[in-house]
């Protein structure tokens, strides 16, 4: 029921063919339970993935803890909420010797504690929802619910921080966050409403953005997109080479692409709906077939 507090038979998931083991969204709260957890994990040098989001700080927090909040009238997440979090994991993960992936950073200041811990050897990735890459909490000015999201939107100084920590690589990877929801999901008063972005569809339109304002290198950017997400996990993927899966996409960077023009996910909880983004996607490969032709 990720409680936190049963261990599953972690060693029996990966001979199923498992690659990672974490406690979805939700946070451990008992400290030494996680400890054995990863404890366990080191010993078969299991990778771990982390949401480090301390529940008892963020427990009924709507949007980012500052002025943006305040003037709405909306409960705050602290940044310390993912601080918090952030750096007991990192003490746990140096004391187990376990090899974790830090999921989803939102604040420039987790962006700083997981360079602290590269710097310091542990074997940490991250990774980033590219919405928190683009948009900002001033965003919710208009209590707008499709701007509503887990962990939240925070301020301008933490997303000009992890576009350097991307650039940088101390974030390795940049994920699309994908969460869709009925239509029904965001027509509620803000706090009623269920967080998420459908967002898969537009994610290489939407990264494509850093590198028309630019934030990033076309290569960086496809770097974080494929082989860092693939080591991370320890994945033969993301790369080209002799021998490997076909995987393949094809697209133009020179093109656009009309966000919503044709759109295949259930979920239209979306924002950039609308949006004219940079590149198009030609066609996608799949070990050598076609799966997608625009």
């Amino acid at each position: 029921g990720l409680d936190g507090e049963q261990l599953a038979e972690l060693v029996a998931l990966r001979d199923a063919g498992c690659v990672a083991f974490g406690n979805g969204l939700d946070t451990f709260r008992n400290t030494r339970t996680l400890r054995r957890a990863l404890e366990y994990a080191a010993t078969f040098d299991l990778t771990v993935i982390f949401h480090s989001q301390d529940h008892d700080l963020a427990e009924g927090g709507l949007a980012h803890e500052g002025a943006t909040a305040s003037f709405l009238g909306l409960a705050g997440i602290p940044e310390t909420a993912e601080t918090v979090a952030l750096a007991r994991d990192l003490l746990l993960v140096e004391q187990s010797g376990v090899r974790a992936h830090f999921s989803q950073l939102t604040s420039a200041r987790g962006a700083q504690l997981i360079a602290e811990a590269q710097a310091r050897g542990l074997p940490v990735t991250a990774d980033v929802a590219l919405y928190q890459l683009i948009l900002t909490d001033e965003a919710l000015s208009d209590f707008s619910s499709l701007y509503h999201v887990q962990p939240p939107l925070r301020t301008r100084a933490d997303r000009d921080g992890l576009r350097e920590a991307v650039r940088s690589g101390v974030i390795s990877a940049i994920a699309s966050h994908h969460q869709p929801h009925e239509r029904d999901a965001k027509l509620a008063p803000f706090g009623a409403t269920e967080p998420g972005i459908s967002s898969v569809q537009l994610l290489l339109p939407l990264a494509m953005s850093l590198v028309e304002d630019g934030l990033l290198d076309l290569p960086t950017l496809l770097a974080r997109l494929s082989s860092g997400p693939a080591q991370a996990l320890r994945l033969p993927a993301g790369r080209l080479s002799v021998g490997a899966a076909a995987d393949l996409l094809l697209f133009d960077p020179q093109a656009s692409t009309l966000a919503g023009e044709s759109w295949f996910s259930k979920g239209a909880n979306c924002p950039f709906i609308g949006h004219c983004l940079p590149g198009a996607v030609h066609c996608t490969l799949v070990d050598g077939r076609i799966s997608y032709q625009a």
